[in-house]
């Protein structure tokens, strides 16, 4: 008798030896649940369950790195996952059960050859199949019809029946064929679609495409949409549409009534909860080939990388343990927020600043900002400095997945004592560092109105200019538009400063009726943009007395 995959796995899940998150948990105990217990009228028929299997083991070979020519050898979550899709079955008919699958896993676990060696299974098992290659953007589907097309070459018995025409494999003994589609084809013309290899949904913002593609296979008897994506950075697109479909089946929100019996599989391989990016033995739980395809070298590299570069962390969280980690609404491109520019404050002694501070009214980061200018140069050089209690860092640490106290060795932050940011701290940084270290003034700071009046009196006892900045649409719009405008020239040099790239990269905008836009700070608690805040109430005053400080620094 043929070997039972999901049995073993679920074992192994059980005992200990795999490591899984709860969502992969909860998916397996239903089948393994169902192995024993059948529900009617679905029956798991073995043979059915192992058929891919046995394809792609027998006829498919790798095409890249060091398995190049060698036949593809799937691991027991493919294996498991496959006989999951292909195994459950109506008793009369034999028609396959699951018409839609989502797998979430993290990138370089060997998607792109499963995918691969399923789209050749998915020609040859139906006649006249028609095999969609479906991405959001058509290089990103070209990698699974390419792949697939090696697999073909490097088999004799595949390349006598399967050639490469223009735009599609196809096999002439059975009418077949596989074609690559991205979002901006022309979905509507002529599909008739039996199996749909969707890769990487994070970047789909709609579901157009997705639902075209499931509209082209109402004729087909048994279709299969196979999806599968690592997590991304685009918010309330297909993938959380999925993604919540996904655990809603798995919690019981939605049962046989709302949703066809097992139509759906939910295969969400992520970690739990953030904090288990520290944690190594966790990492299979997004990782499902770790150790196998994908190196845990090349993973603990990118894990250590994230501890000291809190720009790279959202990309860590995405990509490799498929924790959604975006900003909706997001103010700034990866484009435009990125500047390595770098200057020595010193080359500005003896000239003048305008400045910004976002103080915090607990436990929060705080920021202050001094936006510096040169006679006949755009440019706006930016120097920022950070503050957090000194009794709270290690809870912030965890809390935000920053490394803060690796940016205090590097002296971008401050840890205060006590359990609150001391605001003397933040005047002294302006009166001590600035004035006193660096040589340049202030021609005025700028922060909230809101609860600064007892650190405005302080700052104006010191002989520091300060004014109240509205944090409302009427003054946040034009600043942040014309600051977004400066940012897309390049032309703002924040020194390179990687806290602040990490608070830019942070920041949505929370826009009106009228088009009028502000930062947003609902979105994530998590995710800082005290030092957005800071530089935007520093834009405001420049813009307010730019006039003023033009002629302050002509000359110097």
């Amino acid at each position: 008798m043929s070997h039972n995959y999901i049995q073993e796995y679920f074992e192994k899940i059980n005992s200990g030896e795999i490591i899984a998150g709860k969502w992969i948990k909860l998916v397996y105990k239903k089948l393994n649940d169902e192995l024993h217990h059948p529900i009617n009228p679905w029956v798991f028929d073995i043979k059915k369950a192992n058929a891919p299997i046995d394809f792609v083991e027998t006829f498919c070979r790798n095409s890249k790195g060091r398995w190049m020519g060698k036949p593809v050898r799937l691991l027991l979550w493919q294996k498991a996952l496959l006989q999951a899709v292909y195994g459950f079955a109506d008793a009369k008919t034999g028609h396959r059960r699951a018409r839609e699958v989502f797998v979430i896993t993290g990138r370089k676990n060997g998607k792109s050859t499963f995918l691969a060696g399923l789209g050749v299974y998915g020609m040859l098992s139906e006649k006249g199949a028609q095999v969609l290659c479906s991405a959001n953007k058509y290089q990103q589907a070209r990698i699974i019809f390419d792949e697939a097309r090696n697999m073909v070459l490097q088999s004799p018995e595949l390349s006598q029946i399967i050639r490469k025409r223009k735009t599609d494999l196809y096999c002439d003994e059975n009418f077949s064929s596989m074609i690559p589609l991205s979002k901006n084809s022309r979905l509507a013309d002529g599909l008739n679609c039996s199996l749909a290899l969707v890769d990487e949904v994070h970047e789909n913002t709609d579901r157009y495409s997705y639902d075209v593609i499931k509209q082209s296979q109402s004729a087909r008897e048994q279709p299969l949409i196979f999806t599968i994506s690592t997590a991304g950075f685009a918010r309330q697109g297909l993938f959380d549409i999925l993604h919540k479909y996904g655990t809603d089946i798995l919690e019981g929100r939605l049962t046989d009534k709302d949703i066809p019996y097992g139509s759906f599989l939910p295969f969400f391989y992520e970690l739990d909860d953030p904090i288990e990016i520290d944690k190594s033995n966790c990492w299979m739980k997004a990782n499902p080939s770790l150790g196998q395809i994908k190196s845990f070298d090349e993973l603990k590299a990118n894990a250590d990388r994230a501890k000291v570069d809190a720009t790279f962390l959202p990309t860590l969280k995405a990509k490799d343990f498929d924790i959604p980690e975006n900003v909706e609404n997001a103010w700034l491109t990866p484009q435009e927020l990125t500047n390595t520019a770098t200057f020595d404050p010193m080359d500005f002694k003896g000239s003048y600043f305008v400045g910004g501070v976002d103080l915090s009214e607990t436990t929060d980061l705080t920021c202050a900002t001094a936006l510096m200018m040169r006679e006949n140069d755009k440019t706006k050089y930016v120097l920022q400095h950070y503050f957090i209690p000194g009794e709270n860092a290690e809870k912030k640490i965890r809390q935000d997945k920053v490394p803060y106290d690796v940016y205090q060795k590097q002296g971008l932050i401050t840890c205060c004592e006590g359990n609150r940011v001391d605001y003397n701290d933040v005047t002294k940084w302006f009166t001590d560092v600035l004035m006193k270290k660096y040589g340049i003034y202030p021609i005025m700071i700028g922060a909230d109105r809101w609860n600064t009046q007892y650190w405005f009196r302080d700052m104006k006892e010191k002989g520091l200019p300060v004014e109240g900045v509205g944090q409302g649409y009427k003054s946040m719009s034009p600043t942040m538009k014309a600051l977004k405008v400066d940012f897309a020239d390049h032309l703002i040099n924040y020194n390179n400063n990687q806290l602040t790239k990490w608070n830019l990269s942070n920041c949505a905008i929370k826009p009106d009726p009228a088009g009028n836009i502000k930062f947003d700070k609902s979105k994530n608690r998590n995710l800082r943009i005290d030092g957005v805040a800071s530089l935007c109430d520093a834009y405001f005053i420049l813009m307010e007395h730019y006039g003023e400080y033009q002629s302050y620094i002509k000359g110097k």
